[in-house]
């Protein structure tokens, strides 16, 4: 039986690390791993570049980003999206919500009672929006909590 496929996207470091923490998803799903590049050496199937909202190159890396996920969710038949964050996410959770791919954005354990910006704007584009901790609700009223990943 061929495994339905969800792809899972964050940056390196500390959401990556929580988004690692959804790998027993692979007992019922194939999963394709994204991230940045970065120094880190994460192994994943694809990896973007590496975007800085302040950056003079933002525009051309985002450009970048929004044509590989267009190639990525071409290439195969995708159930969902899940994310833990942060800007390398919104390309391609912006693309797969246009295509009607179900996308799912998890806010980051990190933050308990304020947002970070990339929860702040994918917050009503997002089909499901999870928190890690109650004290969200007052932040984002129509989340999901889900409790922590770890």
């Amino acid at each position: 039986m061929n495994k339905e496929n969800i792809i899972l996207i964050s940056s390196s470091g500390g959401h990556f690390e929580q988004l690692k923490q959804l790998k027993d998803l692979s007992d019922f799903y194939n999963l394709i791993w994204v991230t940045e590049k970065t120094k880190y050496d994460n192994e994943v199937d694809y990896k973007f570049p590496s975007i800085k909202l302040k950056s003079i190159l933002f525009p051309f890396k985002y450009i970048i980003s929004l044509f590989k996920s267009h190639r990525i969710i071409k290439r195969y038949k995708l159930v969902a999206i899940i994310s833990t964050g942060a800007l390398v996410s919104i390309p391609l959770l912006l693309v797969a919500r246009r295509k009607k791919i179900k996308t799912i954005f998890i806010e980051t354990f990190a933050r308990v009672t304020d947002s970070t910006k990339t929860g702040k704007f994918l917050y009503d584009k997002v089909d499901l929006f999870i928190i890690q901790w109650e004290t969200l609700k007052e932040v984002y009223p129509n989340s999901v909590y889900g409790g922590g990943l770890y």
